[in-house]
């Protein structure tokens, strides 16, 4: 496996054509009078085209904008991909976001994501980040792989990441 850093012309429909973006969900964190536990959510994430088209306009515009989109292959295959946005934000501009983060069902529990995850996280600080802010999905499994590479809740929530996704837990990490 290598990690590669893809510019905005590699970033294809085409690239995705053997990624599987399937998760099964049964239970989720969520934050209950000031404490975090586990409730029973049952749902299937599943990605067709139109999330794929979607997924393809914004890594293209994160390479594009002057962030960073790594992905992870074998041979030609794609195994999954992180990607990091170039703006700052928080009270001391202190977060650059991980945008993205996945790694095709098959392949989960081998060690690529965190690879990316660490690969993100140099170049969030090799950027001037000393954080890097996840808005993630909530899921028992997901908060297990950010738990696992140091992600604790984030000290300061972002408002819009909230506002679009408000079942998902916001995390920082250190880098």
């Amino acid at each position: 496996m290598n990690i590669k850093e893809l510019t905005e012309n590699e970033i294809t429909l085409e690239l995705f054509k053997e990624f599987r973006r399937h998760q099964k969900v049964e239970k989720s964190m969520r934050k209950i009078d000031g404490k975090w536990i586990a409730v029973d959510t049952v749902f299937v994430d599943d990605w067709g085209a139109a999330e794929y088209e979607e997924l393809v306009s914004c890594l293209k515009n994160t390479a594009k904008t002057g962030g960073v989109v790594y992905a992870a292959f074998e041979g030609e295959r794609l195994l999954g991909f992180s990607s990091v946005e170039s703006e700052f934000f928080g009270s001391q501009k202190q977060y650059l976001e991980l945008s993205s983060m996945h790694v095709s069902e098959e392949m989960r529990g081998k060690g690529i994501g965190k690879k990316l995850f660490y690969s993100a996280a140099e170049w969030a600080k090799n950027h001037g980040a000393r954080k890097l802010y996840i808005s993630s999905q909530s899921s028992v499994e997901t908060q297990g792989f950010y738990r696992s590479v140091g992600c604790r809740e984030a000290e300061e929530y972002s408002a819009p990441h909230v506002e679009k996704e408000p079942f998902d837990c916001q995390l920082e990490a250190d880098v």
